[in-house]
């Protein structure tokens, strides 16, 4: 059996003195213990102290110096039975050299409190659950005589436990922004530590381990398992939004697990995506998941996307039936009223034609601005009028490639993509758009003729290597960054459509290319098939503004005038 590790919190283990360490060489050596230390430590032994003890006493405490540096499993190399010296010689040798100049080791909330603290502390803390530096940061209050709830714990080793805290304080600070029993801000899920109360580990509706076909341990990981099953990856980010969002309420909200979540809980999670509160701490703005304020909604969610929601985290939890990680699925039978409703596509959702003539006139003077440079100018107009004139999905254009442009017989041309579900498909690429595409390839210094083409050019590429894309989360961000400096440069011409700018989002574009299309005449049908909607009624939602032309129309013919 492995012994547990040797705390070392409060001993300050010191590295051995020369004449230690010569004593150590040469009993390994062969030399008798009562000959070494006499030549290398007579000095320090007292009457009566057993040479072998004085020998062993340098090699525990070079264990505890191995272990103070994070190297744990040097212990077994220093703490053999002595009759193996001969045989460890070299290996000993090598391990203490190994250690000498390495720095402490620094706390983690995931450490074993086993690690820093002494055995009786240990013993008392795991008799109340509390085995991580984190389930003591969450699970023990910051009050007075807070260790009185620890059966065994008493007043001595509290002390040493305030200690150790005083001696990190980050560790605390770091606790607090994650999981506690009063939770603070909602931050992503890889983020969190928690207690095990909580993680899953001992969930309520958790199936028997021995017949389950994972190897996670809490539901985070169980979660992991069933994302890492989904080859795309926008799809494999619209679940994590979901569980990840679930999960924390769970936490946070509910004080639960999520193999502890009940019916009731699942219906109290629907009311809550109608409104997410407190809005403080689950409601911001777009931001990187890195962002100090992140937060897991940016507003409330309409009736389609609660369902769509409902649909994932039910999907979810059949798998975990399946894998026999779960009993039963609470979000079961729960329905969602008005989520067959499919309203018109909201016209603040689109740019105009004039909106677009603005957008783009800002576009056209941003290598002036400050943070701008030329190169980086350009690949923004190549992508406001690519992905305008052809409609693809953010991952789509963040992923193509030249190759996957072709020219069929007729001389159209097409872009192969990959699109929602795995699903490969070819979209239109009108003049306007191939002719924007040979235009910023000439900028990048690479050939417009297609027979002299890389296949594996990425259409936008990363600033700092023209060979690799653009990855989806860094175009998203792109946009984003550009429709804030035009919102502010409109503002004081344009106020409407500056509002519609901090609201805008990426997608917008391919909302704004099935409009536009549709203005311009383009039979929905070929809209549907070049958006690839498995229903004319998707694609029918952009239909919103040729209600807006037939009522402008009707107004114009049935003025005050003619009657």
């Amino acid at each position: 059996m492995k012994k547990p590790p040797v705390p070392v919190s409060n001993q300050n283990p010191r590295f051995p003195s020369a004449d230690e360490l010569a004593a150590l060489r040469a009993w390994y050596a062969g030399l008798p213990a009562r000959q070494v230390v006499e030549r290398y430590l007579g000095q320090k032994k007292v009457t009566g102290q057993s040479s072998r003890a004085m020998l062993t006493a340098i090699r525990r405490q070079l264990a505890q110096f191995a272990t103070s540096r994070g190297r744990e499993e040097l212990e077994e190399v220093f703490l053999h039975a002595p009759a193996e010296r001969f045989a460890r010689e070299r290996v000993v040798n090598a391990a203490v050299e190994s250690i000498r100049h390495l720095p402490p080791a620094t706390p983690t909330l995931a450490d074993d409190v086993a690690r820093w603290f002494p055995t009786r502390a240990v013993r008392a803390l795991h008799q109340h659950d509390i085995r991580s530096l984190a389930d003591l940061t969450v699970r023990v209050p910051r009050r007075r005589r807070w260790w009185a709830a620890i059966d065994g714990l008493g007043v001595v080793q509290a002390a040493k436990i305030e200690r150790f805290f005083a001696q990190y304080p980050e560790l605390t600070e770091r606790a607090r922004a994650l999981v506690v029993q009063q939770p603070g801000q909602a931050r992503p899920w890889e983020e969190l530590v928690v207690p095990a109360d909580v993680n899953g580990s001992r969930g309520a509706f958790r199936a028997p381990r021995a017949t389950c076909t994972l190897r996670a341990d809490n539901d985070y990981e169980a979660i992991q398992a069933w994302l890492g099953l989904q080859d795309s990856e926008a799809t494999r980010r619209a679940y994590r939004k979901e569980a990840e969002r679930l999960i924390l309420w769970a936490i946070l909200e509910q004080g639960r697990a999520l193999s502890s979540l009940t019916t009731e809980d699942a219906v109290a999670y629907r009311q809550f995506l109608r409104k997410p509160t407190p809005k403080a701490r689950w409601v911001g703005p777009a931001r990187p998941r890195s962002a100090p304020d992140w937060r897991p909604f940016q507003g409330e969610l309409s009736a389609r996307s609660i369902a769509y929601a409902l649909s994932v985290i039910g999907a979810m939890f059949r798998w975990l039936i399946e894998q026999r990680y779960v009993l039963a699925n609470p979000f079961a039978g729960l329905k969602v009223r008005g989520a067959n409703r499919r309203p018109p596509m909201e016209t603040s959702r689109v740019f105009t034609q004039h909106e677009w003539a603005l957008l783009r006139g800002v576009a056209d003077g941003m290598e002036y601005e400050p943070g701008w440079t030329l190169e980086a100018a350009q690949r923004l107009q190549f992508t406001l009028d690519f992905w305008r004139d052809t409609g693809l999905r953010p991952h789509e254009i963040a992923e193509a490639c030249l190759g996957e442009i072709l020219r069929d017989d007729a001389g159209d041309d097409w872009i192969h993509v990959m699109g929602k579900g795995g699903r490969e498909g070819d979209v239109a690429v009108p003049i306007a758009a191939m002719g924007a595409l040979e235009r910023f390839l000439v900028q990048r210094g690479l050939p417009a003729t297609r027979s002299k083409w890389k296949p594996s050019t990425p259409l936008i590429p990363s600033l700092d290597r023209q060979e690799v894309g653009i990855s989806t989360g860094r175009l998203r961000a792109l946009l984003e960054r550009f429709f804030a400096f035009a919102a502010e440069r409109l503002e004081q011409f344009n106020a409407a459509a500056a509002h519609k700018l901090r609201q805008a989002t990426p997608h917008w574009l391919r909302h704004t290319h099935a409009t536009h299309a549709l203005e311009r005449g383009v039979d929905l049908k070929t809209v549907q098939d070049n958006l690839r909607h498995a229903s004319i009624s998707t694609t029918s939602l952009y239909l919103h503004t040729d209600k807006a032309r037939r009522a402008r129309q009707m107004r114009d013919a049935f003025t005050v005038e003619a009657r």
